[in-house]
C-alpha cells in the first residue's frame, strides 16, 4: 500500500466512527427518549429528548465541526503530493482522538478526560495544516 492512498485509511475510520454513532443515537433514542406517545410528540414538537440521547447527539454535532477541517487536509495533502508517512500517523492519531473523545462524551462525558483527548486532535490537525502549509510554500 502506498503511503497516498494510505492517507484516506483514517478518514474512511472516522466516517465509520460517525456512522456507529447514528446507531447508537438510534438506539438510544429508541430506549430513553420514544417511551411512549406523548414522549415523541414532545421530541417531534420540541425537539424533547433524554439525556442519554441529547448526548449522543451533541457528539455527532462535533463530527462536523473540527473533523471537517481533517478531511479538507487529507484531501489536499493528497492532491498536491504533501502526504507522508507523517501525515498519515497524524492522520491516525487525531481519528484516534475522536473515538476516544466520543467514547468519553457519550458514556461517563467526563470533562477531564475529553479535554486532552480533544486538545490531542486538535494538535494533529493543526501539524497536518502546518505542513501542508510548508509543502505548499516551497513548492
Amino acid at each position: 500500500m502506498s503511503t497516498t492512498s494510505a492517507m484516506f485509511w483514517p478518514m474512511i475510520a472516522h466516517a465509520f466512527l460517525v456512522f456507529w454513532l447514528y446507531g447508537l443515537l438510534a438506539y438510544r433514542r429508541k430506549k430513553f427518549t420514544f417511551l411512549d406517545g406523548d414522549a415523541v410528540r414532545r421530541f417531534r414538537d420540541a425537539g424533547e429528548e433524554a439525556p442519554e440521547s441529547k448526548l449522543v447527539n451533541k457528539n455527532i454535532a462535533n463530527q462536523f465541526e473540527l473533523p471537517m477541517l481533517f478531511h479538507a487536509a487529507c484531501l489536499l495533502l493528497y492532491i498536491t503530493d504533501a502526504d507522508n508517512i507523517v501525515t498519515v500517523v497524524l492522520g491516525w492519531i487525531f481519528v484516534l482522538s475522536r473515538v476516544f473523545h466520543s467514547y468519553i462524551h457519550v458514556t461517563s462525558n467526563r470533562l477531564r478526560y475529553r479535554g486532552p483527548a480533544f486538545i490531542t486532535g486538535f494538535v494533529a490537525l493543526v501539524l497536518m495544516w502546518g505542513w501542508l502549509l510548508i509543502w505548499l510554500a516551497l513548492e
